[in-house]
């Protein structure tokens, strides 16, 4: 069975700097994968490339559909939601025109039911601006807008960025909800690692631009390696 996203030789460059080299890696229908590595290892444009807001050269696939040409509101059609660095929400907006924000790239009516089973606090705070939400507030409220679009794939760059450790573990088990029930594959970074490898089945590690390590979960927590750079112990 083919992958769901499927990159092969992806580069990528800002300007004159290049910051992927001829990155490959899957993500199957319902996975969760997790992508590590420190900063500036190019964690972000690899997001970046998939949602087609960095110029990138390769093969980028989701679904059968070739998208490294694709600018974003194709890649968004294909089926790919993409909640980055910072969250991205639109904080002079209320909660309730978030949401209606992310419901825009689907056609026909769009069913607020289900994702309030999933976030029944926005109820209470639709008239409420964005931007005065607490950190983990806004980041539940960029989920939930991803989720609207009804995506086959979530990305998610750096959720736990400022969040308190049991903020932190609320929205991965809402992603892990949201991957168990609705079979929404993930393809989340994280600097977080071991909170990431708890989430995911497999896991790529990317030092300056390449992916350097590969395996199961379970494979790179036991490596030392990886322990040491970024499990801490």
């Amino acid at each position: 069975m083919a992958p769901l996203l499927e990159l092969d030789d992806v580069s990528a460059r800002y300007g004159q700097v290049t910051a992927l080299h001829g990155v490959s890696l899957t993500v199957g229908a319902g996975e969760v994968v997790a992508l590590l590595g420190a900063n500036g290892a190019g964690k972000t444009t690899t997001l970046r490339a998939v949602s087609g807001t960095v110029r990138r050269t390769g093969s980028i696939v989701v679904g059968g559909k070739r998208l490294v040409r694709a600018g974003p509101e194709a890649v968004a059609r294909a089926g790919v939601a993409h909640v980055p660095e910072g969250r991205g929400i639109f904080a002079e907006l209320t909660v309730w025109e978030n949401l209606r924000m992310g419901s825009y790239m689907r056609r026909g009516r769009t069913d607020f039911t289900t994702v309030l089973d999933y976030f029944p606090w926005l109820e209470s705070r639709r008239s409420q601006q964005a931007g005065t939400l607490s950190g983990g507030e806004q980041q539940m409220l960029a989920l939930a807008r991803a989720f609207l679009q009804r995506p086959k794939l979530l990305m998610l760059d750096e959720p736990s960025l400022g969040l308190a450790p049991l903020v932190t573990r609320e929205v991965f088990r809402v992603v892990g909800d949201l991957n168990a029930r609705e079979g929404l594959a993930v393809l989340v970074v994280e600097q977080n690692a071991a909170i990431a490898l708890a989430a995911a089945g497999r896991a790529y590690v990317l030092e300056t631009g390449r992916i350097a390590m590969s395996g199961s979960a379970d494979e790179l927590r036991s490596n030392n390696a990886v322990r040491s750079a970024y499990l801490g112990y």
